[in-house]
Order: C-alpha cells, then structure tokens, then sequence
C-alpha cells in the first residue's frame, strides 16, 4: 500500500509515485436549508401526524388507459447488487422491524478540507499536462465539504471548477448515494451528473436507477429513463418509471413525465404526469382512491383530494361514488389556532338517492330525497382554567349513517350532538354553562323519542375540606328543557309532555376518617326539585310547579387486613378488605315530576355502595338497604403489581322500593307495575350476589369474570367473563361470554323497543396473530347461542414488508335496527374490504383498522 502524503498546492507538472491528497479553493455555496417534515406553529406544536396510509401518493393527472404510448418506454439500467447500495442485512431481524436489512452510509474517506470551499482529494498518483489539466489515477477520492466522489481516474480543468471521473463512479452527500459508469462534479457548487447511474436515499428508503443521472445546483435530482421505488434491493415488486423525473428533497416533491406503475415488472398504469411525495410532509393533490363493497350499497368508490392550504390548516374533498345509491361529494376542513385552539368540519351530499339494494319499508320513503350530512367541532381554552367546546351536528334523516357509513364496518352513530359548552375548575368551585341538544339517529323517529334540548344548563359545585375530616359540598344545576313536538300527541306520555326548567340543589355534609387500617365516612345529603312547566295545549291535571325535597343519607366503612403469603415460591401481600354499607332514602311522592333526563340504572357492583338507583336529576329513588362485602388482592412482592383481585357483596333491603320512573309511591301490587321484571326488583328482599375476580396470570395471559346471581330464584341474572392472552410479538387472543335475562337492564321509555326483550347469551372470540415477519392474519366471531345465529363474522389477512402492504378483510354482521327485544327485523350485512399500499407512495382502498382495533381488543397495526 504505498504511503499516503498530503500537500496545500497542486505542485508542478509532474506524475507522483505516491497516493497524495490535495486541495483547490473554489468559490462558496450557500447552504440549501431542508424544511421541517411537520408544520409547525408559533408554539412549536406539531399540526396533525398524517398517516402514511392516507397522506402519501397524490397525483394530478387522472391515469389514461393502459396501453398509452406503450406505456411509456423509458428503459432505465438493471438494478445493482445491495452491497453496492450502502445496504447492510440484519444478522437478525429486530422485533418490529419489516426490511430484511437498512441502509448505512459510510464514513468519509478523507478529511474535509479546512473550509467548506476546499476540495481535498487522495490519489495513487497524479499527472498534470501542459495545458493545465489534472489528471488523478488510482484509488481516486475528492471531496469538498460534505460531498465526496470516488473513481479510478478523475481529471480536474485548468480553471479547477469541473472534475471529470471515469467509471465506476462513486458520488456521495449526506443520506445520498449516486453510482454509475461516468460523472461530472461542479467543484465550486454541488452539481454534479451521472451516466447509467443509480441512486439512494437513505433517510426516505428509496432507490432507482436512470440513464442519466444530474444533481442541480439548487439541489434538486433530475433523472433520465428512470425508476423510483421503496422496495428494498433484490425486490422490485413495484416501481414508479417515467422518462423524466425530478426529485426535490427540499419541498418534498417529485414529480415524473410518461410514467408507469409497474408491479414485479408489469405495467398497470400509465400517466403523462405524475407529482408524487418524497417524504410525510403534507401536499396538495389527489390521494389514493378508496374503494369497498358491501350488500347494501353495492361498489362503493371514493376519490380524496387533498388541500394544504397553511401549515395550520388543510382540507379533503371526497368525490364518492355507490353504485346502488348514486354520487356523493363529501368534504373535511381542520384548523389549528396558534394557543392551541382546534377544530374541524366535515359534511356531505347526496341528491336523488337511488335506494340501495332491496330497500325496507322505511328506507323506501327516501328514496328520490337529498341525503347530507354536516359536523362542527371546535376545543380550546382561554386559560388553565376555563376551557370550552363547540359542536355542531345533523343529518339529514337517522337512517344516514345506517345507508352510508363513517369508516369500515358502516359504524353507526345513535346521535348528532348540538353543543356549546364552556367549564371554570378552581381550587373550590367547578362552574359550567352548557346549551346542549341531540339529533336522535333513528328512522323514522317519533315525536316520544326525540331529546330535550338543554337552553341553557347552569351548574355550580363547590367542596370545602377541614383538616379534621369534616367537609361540605355544594351541588347545584339549574336547566331549561325544551323539544319541538305537538305536546298534544297521545302518544307523549304527560311526563314527557312539557318544556320547562329544573332548579336541582344537592348541599352535602360529610365526615371522613382514612387510617391504613380502616374507613369510615358518614354523609348526609338534601336533594331538592323545583319546576316551572308549560304544557301548551295539552290537557293535564298535573301541576305546573311541582317540587320534592329528599334526604339521601348514607354510612360507608370498611377494614383492611393485610399478611405476607407465598404464591407458587413467589413472595405476596394479600389483603383481606370487609365492607358495611347503610343506606336510607325516604319514599317521596314525584309522581308530578317530569321526565326530561332520566333513567333507571341496572345493577352492578358500584352500585352496592351507593344510595342512587338512577341516572339524570328528575328522580331520587327511595332505598332502606344494608350492603355487605368483602374483596381480597394479592399483591406481588417483586414488581408492587396486582395479580389478584376477587369480591363478593350483597345488598339486604329492609324495604320495598316504590319510586320507578312513574314516581309513584302507592304502587303495592303486581298489576301496578309494567312487566313482573319491574315488580320483582321493587319487591325483592335481596339483591343478586355480586361475585368479581381479576387475574393477572402472568406478564401474557389475564382474566375477569363478574356473575350476578339469584339464590332465591336459582337464576344467572348477568355473566360476564373474559380472558386476554398478549404477547409480545403481537399475538393477541380474547374469548369473552356474556349472558344477561329479560329485564337485568331496566326499561326505559325513550328506548322500549332497544331493550332486550329475552334471555340472551353472547359468545365471542377474537384473535391477531403474526405469522411470520410479513403476514398476519386476524378474525372475530360473535355468536348468540339463546338464537342460534352468528352475530359477527370478520376475517383479515396482511401481508406487510418494507416494499408494499396488503389487507384484506371479510366481514358479515346483524344489523338489529335498534330493536333489541326482536329478532324478527334483523338484517344480515356483509362487505369485503381491500387496502394495498406501496410504501413511499401511499395506498389503494379503505383501511379497516380504526374498527378492528375496536373489534379485536389489544390489536395495534402500527407498521402497516
């Protein structure tokens, strides 16, 4: 190896024995600045983080068909090896990881010069001719400032701006790689031009190769008969190729003329023009379209175009096309405030539906109509303790979101919620002011089954605490209610047949004792009511001002054991926690209080430790009850985590409960009553025993299980049981049981047709598992054993690497019209669902994934 030595001028004319490394001082060139990859404000908060499933591919030339011009015939150069390409294989692949390998720059040959200008270069030997030409041989390295060329030969002008390499040619900048067969380097800007060349970027995992290969002065790529793709060397299941394509890493553009999608060396699609992106940023264009298709509706196809209007907010226009319905235009707006405000609005637009595929009776009537849909929402704060919300929301009938949808499973949404809203959290007062309404999505919706409107809801809660225990609270809510109905329709009940406002106060004093040992706490509250109604022209004997006072009172207190045990050779700590519970709530007539919010609660474990039996403020249920409990962990010693959790408890009613959703306190018989279900848990003396258990069996594998049993009648009246297997690969099992009898949930009056009408038992296993580095497969199956009938069936398949993914996912569900006591109208749905994306350009199709993280529980897609 013949010793290296170094030199600040270029010497005489003369050939050297030596490898030699040398300078020229060429003229400066200003740093090109690269932008941030997400926009940011003032505040340097990120705006949104795009998914690259959505926000990538963007073109702005529809493809023509197929066979145009041949479908371009730009030709680039075969590929080179992945040793050639800075790629290095994994010896291993790491968990998580889709690429078989990565690519690694390496480190700089020579030194930099002492200013980013000099050009240094190292050389086995070097001629200079008489006409000023500096030829360099050998292991040839030049490099100025952060660019670095390597060749065998390279000969340097007489003005010492331009070298010529002969190939192979190696030219390198930070994060690029060019290689190719001959070059010409600008020695004092970084411009530099390939021939056959081949190209990396490494921070964007991209790659191609192009007849010619030029980096302009203002540093953008420009390529000739060239190839773009992701896809790791040795794969080239996709490729972008165009006769012109021009890359700019700055903005984050590139954009190609005449070109072509291939896939595993096959042209699918053709465009004369073709903008795409070269990093996550966000850009305006067309996105990828996304196409499903389910029973229903037919061939759905839906084609996203993409405005970034500022770095604080975008838009998406959505021509959408269905096949058994017609055109639909949908759009979104979203923008960020600079203190953080935020917002978005989002709507959509049918005319003249065609009906879909054999539509019901209801759904007959809309045929012919317009069908649109609208949806504000706006969250910010005036300072760190006053926050508001805004919202917006209606449809144009509540079969909607039934007939198109918001994402994969046609997820339903039961309302649209109207809603100003405007929250003070202080040290002692909480303060809201709240103007709220809903739109019911139901079809067709009955003037008895539309909400009140809440214009406006004022409410003041305060809590004051003294070091001996003692404290106060101060509740208090004062609303007016109000709904567009004929308050003369028989079919209103007169309980839900006025507007008006409510004055509910709620003072409460209490006492509370807290030692490691034991709890007590005393408390007495005075519930009181106060109306003022309007019932139009509605005939009633009942009043117009109704009031009720109520005393809830109530006595907490419990014991905590604890003792060191041993579990399997492990060390624990296990309590042993008995609870008391008293309760007493005096029976009030409120049988002239209206019905505006209310609801009857279904039993639960909660429940045993408190007075209340329902939910809203028009009704304070009367309660004589003692509850008993006792509950059990077991706590490891080594990481302070809980592995076992188990309770019993059980309430003893020391009398009846007379106050229902009537709020009549005379009812005293059977024929009093609605359904035996009503009169059964208003008479019974003991209420189910509650059992619970949670286990954590080991860092993969937990369990629960909750039974609500009645001895007196021998009977389950709720189960639930589930048991969860996570590993860490991503493996993820979950079987769940579920069984609950006619009337556990009590019935209420704005939904008597959604309440289950019979002893039902659900089934339902779900389960993601990978099955290699590359393929995944996930499934769920729901089954109602009381009827014999599947519920849900879903299945999906992935595959996934660092070139291109692919989901496909079957679904077929019962859509219950929201008629849960019958089965009768039931309909059977079914749809398939593609997404294939190629990573570095986006994808093709609708992702499933926000429903099947719901549907599949612990399952994350977070490479795909």
């Amino acid at each position: 190896m013949a010793q290296r030595s170094h030199s600040s001028h270029p010497g005489k004319p003369t050939t050297a024995p030596g490898r030699r490394q040398r300078r020229f001082a060429t003229p400066s060139l200003s740093a090109h600045s690269r932008q941030a990859p997400i926009a940011r404000l003032g505040d340097d908060r990120p705006v949104w983080q795009l998914k690259p499933l959505v926000f990538r591919l963007l073109w702005t030339l529809a493809p023509l068909a197929a066979g145009a011009p041949l479908m371009a015939q730009a030709a680039p150069p075969e590929p080179l090896s992945a040793s050639q390409l800075d790629w290095q294989p994994y010896d291993e692949v790491p968990q998580g990881k889709l690429c078989s390998g990565r690519y690694v720059t390496p480190a700089y040959r020579i030194e930099a010069g002492d200013t980013p200008e000099q050009v240094t270069t190292s050389a086995d030997k070097a001629n200079y001719g008489n006409d000023g030409v500096a030829t360099l041989m050998g292991e040839v390295v030049l490099r100025r400032g952060d660019s670095q060329l390597e060749s065998p030969e390279v000969s340097v002008n007489e003005a010492r701006d331009t070298a010529t390499a002969k190939g192979p040619v190696t030219y390198r900048q930070p994060g690029v790689l060019l290689r190719g067969d001959d070059a010409r380097v600008s020695l004092n800007s970084d411009a530099a031009s390939v021939d056959n060349g081949h190209y990396v970027f490494h921070e964007q995992h991209v790659r191609g190769d192009a007849v010619q290969l030029a980096r302009l002065e203002d540093g953008r790529y420009r390529l000739k008969d060239a190839s773009f793709t992701s896809c790791e060397p040795g794969n080239s299941l996709w490729r972008l190729v165009g006769s012109d394509i021009t890359i700019d890493q700055d903005s984050g553009w590139g954009t190609a003329k005449h070109a072509r999608m291939e896939m595993g060396g096959v042209p699918v699609f053709y465009w004369p023009y073709v903008r795409f992106p070269v990093d996550d940023r966000r850009h305006t264009g067309l996105l990828w379209p996304q196409f499903s298709y389910t029973s229903s509706s037919g061939f759905d196809y839906a084609q996203p175009i993409y405005l970034n209007l500022a770095p604080n907010y975008d838009a998406t226009l959505t021509p959408r096309y269905i096949s058994e319905r017609g055109e639909m235009l949908e759009g979104e707006f979203r923008y960020l405030l600079p203190r953080g405000d935020e917002g978005s609005i989002e709507g959509a637009w049918l005319a003249d539906d065609d009906g879909g595929s054999d539509p019901d009776d209801d759904e007959e009537d809309l045929i012919g109509e317009d069908r649109w849909y609208i949806n504000y929402q706006h969250a910010g704060r005036y300072d760190a303790r006053t926050d508001y919300q805004l919202k917006y929301g209606a449809a144009s009938d509540g079969n909607y979101f039934d007939d198109f949808g918001r994402n994969f499973g046609e997820t339903e949404t039961d309302s649209l919620e109207r809603l100003a809203q405007l929250d003070y959290h202080g040290d002692v007062w909480d303060l809201q002011f709240k103007a709220q309404g809903y739109q019911r999505m139901d079809y067709p919706l009955d003037n008895d089954d539309k909400p009140f409107y809440r214009l406006p809801s004022l409410t003041a809660d305060g809590r004051w605490s003294q070091s001996n225990g003692f404290y106060e609270e101060w509740n208090s809510n004062a609303t007016y209610f109000w709904r567009d109905v004929d308050e003369t329709d028989t079919d209103i009940d007169e309980d839900q047949a006025a507007n008006g406002s409510r004055l509910r106060l709620a003072p409460a004093l209490g006492w509370r004792s807290d030692q490691s040992w034991s709890f007590i706490e005393p408390r007495a509250q005075l519930v009181s009511l106060s109306y003022s109604l309007d019932y139009g022209d509605r005939e009633t004997d009942r009043s117009t001002s109704p009031s009720a006072t109520i005393p809830v009172l109530s006595l907490d207190s419990g014991l905590i054991f604890d003792r060191e045990t041993e579990w399997f050779g492990d060390g624990y700590t296990q309590t042993l926690e008995p609870r008391l519970y008293y309760a007493y709530v005096p029976e009030v007539d409120q049988s002239d209080l209206p019905d505006f919010d209310t609801s009857e609660d279904a039993f639960s474990w909660n429940q045993l430790w408190s007075p209340y039996r329902f939910s809203g403020g028009d009704r304070v249920g009367d309660t004589n009850k003692v509850s008993y409990g006792v509950s059990s962990r077991f706590i490891s010693d080594e990481s302070g985590r809980e592995r076992l959790k188990l309770g019993v408890g059980q309430s003893s009613y020391l009398s009846d409960r007379n106050i229902d959703m009537d709020g009549d306190p005379d009812k005293t018989s059977r024929s009093d009553f609605d359904s035996y279900s009503d009169y059964y848990r208003a008479t019974r003396d003991r209420s189910p025993v509650v059992f619970q258990a949670d286990v954590v069996l080991n860092d993969q594998w937990t369990a629960s299980q909750a039974v609500f049993q009645d001895f007196d009648r021998g009977v389950t009246e709720s189960a639930q049981t589930s048991l969860r297997y996570r590993a860490e690969q991503g493996t993820v099992l979950n079987f769940g049981f579920n069984r609950e009898i006619e009337g556990f949930v009590p019935y209420d009056d704005e939904d008597e047709d959604d309440v289950l009408g019979y002893t039902r038992n659900e089934w339902d296993f779900s389960f993601a598992t990978p099955m290699s580095e590359s393929w995944s497969l996930l499934g769920r199956y729901m089954y109602d054993s009381t009827n014999s009938r599947s519920l849900e069936k879903v299945l999906g398949v992935q595959y996934n690497d660092c070139c291109y993914g692919v989901q496909v996912t079957w679904r077929e569900w019962q859509d219950d019209n929201d008629t849960a006591n019958t089965i009768s109208d039931d309909e059977e749905k079914n749809g398939i669902f593609l997404t294939f994306e190629f990573k570095g350009l986006g994808g093709v199709g609708q992702s499933a994934d926000s429903y099947l993280e719901q549907a599949v529980p612990g399952y994350r897609n977070a490479g795909f």
